[in-house]
């Protein structure tokens, strides 16, 4: 395809914007940040791809900005998207499982950190209930992956 006929094609779309979350394993439980921005609330840390990145990339970077922690990743879980999952626009998140070590504490778009067993888990934005009821269904116990690859 010449240049032209890209520029014609890409005209007028609108395409769902590539996101990704990162469920973050440690100390037995599961890293979640409450929210700076709207919408507000608990969440899953993450947010979106920038050009040129990968989704590994995107999530490594994306769960040092928001928890300062180095994370491992273990796998890609799974993508979930829902035109309305994200009530601003339509985002397509790719979800991984990582495992990190230290001491979260919240950064960039947090105000606060905390981690959390399936037992307590706050009330949470977007679609990240269902990503975790996923996550938690799969998952015998923590520190055994569910179906992913």
């Amino acid at each position: 395809m010449n240049s032209s006929h890209n520029d014609s094609f890409l005209a007028g779309r609108r395409n769902p914007v590539p996101t990704v979350d990162i469920i973050i394993e440690i100390d037995g439980g599961i890293v979640l940040i409450k929210r700076r921005n709207p919408p507000f609330g608990w969440a899953i840390p993450g947010g979106f791809v920038d050009y040129g990145e990968t989704l590994e990339a995107a999530a490594v970077r994306e769960a040092k900005e928001e928890t300062g922690l180095d994370v491992t990743l273990r796998c890609q879980m799974h993508s979930y998207s829902d035109p309305g999952r994200d009530p601003r626009l339509h985002t397509i998140s790719t979800v991984f499982i990582a495992q990190a070590g230290g001491t979260p504490h919240a950064d960039d778009d947090a105000v606060e950190v905390g981690i959390f067993t399936r037992d307590n888990l706050p009330t949470l934005a977007f679609d990240h209930a269902e990503i975790l009821d996923d996550y938690f269904n799969r998952l015998r116990e923590l520190g055994n992956l569910p179906i992913c690859f």
